[in-house]
């Protein structure tokens, strides 16, 4: 079938929208209507170049939500007509990975999905004239269709709106799971975010259902402040040179419980590390820094019991966990729509890069 998408032609320039053609799926994949998608710091970070694992040409977009139009041989999961949102970090159920209830990190599909290939080594999309086109994260959801694997799809509520449900695909699922799953914020404690972007956001989100009793978010922007006090943050702190001293005053000397870093930033990471408590305090780095930086962190934070935990998509199992969270927001316990800074159309993509670089709002979203 022949859809737009957008193409990252050469790294550091503009995507270039334009028709491609897209194959029928094949034994164990389904082909997505696509509805609404996030545009990511993931995505901006392949499309500029300095992600030293990107690749081109390739259609970029993995934070995506849709309608199942149809299913390849043995798919048992999903069905025409279902509701879903796309996974980069895909839930095979088999791997020793999924198996283990300690992390999320599936082995099934990553070595071929780093490729840009579909679980069988190839590609659905194409050129007009015949050309192959990579897959970005085994998703590719910058576009009106895509064909993914079976078990990279989370089927959800019928009812969710699509353009909320689809920014579970990525930061708001990585930010609530960091709270949730990895640190496991236990109630009445106080937990310190440092970064009110979207995976921040969703840490204080994720430390109120937690229970916590004080949640202190840290950041440049006032405006940012205000939308994680929406989320429930009970202390906002705008940040300086003193800000490990001013959370120690805050809490007595001894530090937070949980405290989590979501800027990427080494030395964010550690004052992170040096504001979590003596003795049992964790620290959880859910931010992606850029390659070859190292977090430096002086041996005594650490032998008295300070820990760091990293965090992938928020220890979320995809398949499993992801229809948990929107059903949370089906409820009302999520609040979704203030993450949605901006509408935008698929032809509009790059301005949403904009956007981001511009730190204009959280989240734009690509409605389809």
């Amino acid at each position: 079938m022949r859809m737009k998408a957008a193409v990252l032609e050469e790294f550091g320039e503009p995507l270039v929208v334009q028709e491609l053609e897209l194959a029928d799926p094949r034994p164990g994949e389904v082909l997505v209507r696509l509805v609404a998608c996030g545009v990511c710091h993931t995505d901006l970070y392949t499309a500029s170049g300095v992600d030293p694992s990107g690749y081109a040409p390739a259609v970029l977009g993995h934070e995506g939500a849709g309608v199942v139009e149809r299913v390849g041989d043995g798919v048992a999961s999903v069905a025409e007509g279902d509701h879903v949102v796309t996974l980069f970090s895909p839930q095979c159920g088999e791997c020793v990975h999924c198996r283990d209830p300690r992390t999320n990190l599936c082995l099934a599909i990553r070595e071929e999905q780093n490729r840009g290939h579909l679980p069988d080594g190839t590609v659905r999309l194409s050129r007009p004239d015949g050309e192959e086109i990579r897959h970005f994260m085994g998703t590719s959801t910058f576009a009106e269709y895509t064909v993914m694997p079976e078990i990279a799809l989370a089927k959800i509520d019928p009812e969710a709106p699509l353009d909320a449900a689809c920014l579970f695909a990525c930061g708001l699922s990585t930010g609530i799971g960091a709270a949730m799953n990895t640190a496991g914020v236990e109630p009445g404690t106080t937990c310190v975010v440092f970064g009110a972007g979207m995976v921040g956001l969703g840490a204080v989100a994720g430390c109120r259902l937690q229970g916590a009793e004080r949640i202190v978010c840290i950041d440049l922007s006032e405006d940012r402040l205000e939308l994680a006090r929406g989320q429930g943050a009970t202390d906002v702190m705008t940040a300086d040179g003193g800000t490990v001293e001013r959370i120690l005053e805050m809490t007595d000397g001894f530090g937070a419980d949980y405290t989590f870093e979501a800027t990427g930033n080494v030395e964010v990471m550690r004052q992170a590390v040096e504001a979590a408590r003596m003795a049992w305090g964790l620290c959880t780095v859910a931010g992606v820094a850029g390659k070859g930086e190292t977090l430096d962190v002086i041996p005594r934070w650490l032998i008295t019991g300070r820990r760091i935990a990293g965090s992938s998509f928020g220890g979320v199992k995809g398949r499993e966990g992801v229809p948990r969270l929107v059903d949370l927001y089906m409820q009302g316990r999520i609040d979704v729509e203030p993450f949605i800074s901006h509408r935008i159309t698929l032809d509009e993509v790059n301005r949403g890069f904009e956007l981001m670089e511009a730190q204009d709002g959280i989240r734009s979203v690509i409605e389809l």
